[in-house]
Formats: C-alpha cells, sequence, structure tokens
C-alpha cells in the first residue's frame, strides 16, 4: 500500500490541500490515518476518491451528491438504480440553467443590438437598472 502526504495527494489529484481537509471534515471522503507525530497519511484509495469527487464537482455535481454516490454499497441494479436517480435531479437542474442561459443570451444580444442604434441613452445601463426578473421579460 502506498502512503503519502497531504501535500503528495494534493500533487497527485489537482485538489489544494485545505479542500482536502475540508472534504475529511465533512465526511466526502475518508480520514486518513495519522503518524505518530500526528501526520496525515494517505494511500491509493484516498487518490481514487478524491479524484472522482474533483471529477464529480467539475461535472457540477453538488456535494450532497457527490457524497451519496461514494455512500452507495454494493453493484449492480439497485446501486446504478441509486446514481441514476442522483444524476437524473443532476440533468434537471442543468437543463433550467441551460434555459436560463438562453433568455439570458437573448436578452444580451438585443440589448447590445440596441447599443448599435442611435440613441442618447445607454441601453445596456437601462438593463441593468431594469428590476424586472429577467424570465419575465
Amino acid at each position: 500500500m502506498t502512503r503519502i502526504s497531504i501535500g503528495e495527494l494534493s500533487r497527485r489529484t489537482g485538489v489544494h490541500i485545505e479542500t482536502i481537509r475540508y472534504f475529511e471534515k465533512v465526511g466526502v471522503i475518508s480520514p486518513p490515518p495519522r503518524t505518530e507525530g500526528g501526520h496525515r497519511v494517505y494511500d491509493d484509495g484516498h487518490v481514487k476518491a478524491l479524484g472522482f469527487v474533483r471529477r464529480a464537482r467539475e461535472l457540477g455535481f453538488l456535494q450532497p451528491e457527490v457524497r451519496a454516490i461514494l455512500n452507495v454499497n454494493g453493484s449492480g441494479i439497485d446501486c446504478c438504480g441509486e446514481v441514476q436517480e442522483i444524476a437524473v435531479h443532476h440533468l434537471d437542474r442543468v437543463q433550467a440553467k441551460m434555459r436560463d442561459l438562453a433568455q439570458l443570451e437573448a436578452l444580451l444580444a438585443a440589448t447590445i443590438a440596441r447599443c448599435a442604434a442611435a440613441d442618447p441613452t445607454c441601453a445596456v445601463i437601462d438593463m441593468l437598472e431594469d428590476p424586472t426578473p429577467i424570465g419575465s421579460r
């Protein structure tokens, strides 16, 4: 079994040391054993788990979702079904964000196009001062 320091774990996974400690504190990854001097000693399992967590976060999964996926025990259809349910909810959030971004894109494009006209007021400032929610415009 490979024994590595927190600094080496950080280098191997690209995750900052403070984030590793935080993930331990909140239970996203298991706390490692410590040396007699109190230093954390990680192994290949921590490298794998932290890489998994980093990738899941890059894909936008929320911390509780990542923890839930990591806590799914077993294998097979039941396990996959639990993970699939989490992924479906995540996909719903991603699609909602995409709709919101499409509305934002249309609003910005229309506003910027108004700037090209010979208008003494600034369309972008007018848009920013408008308190109407974007989805309501």
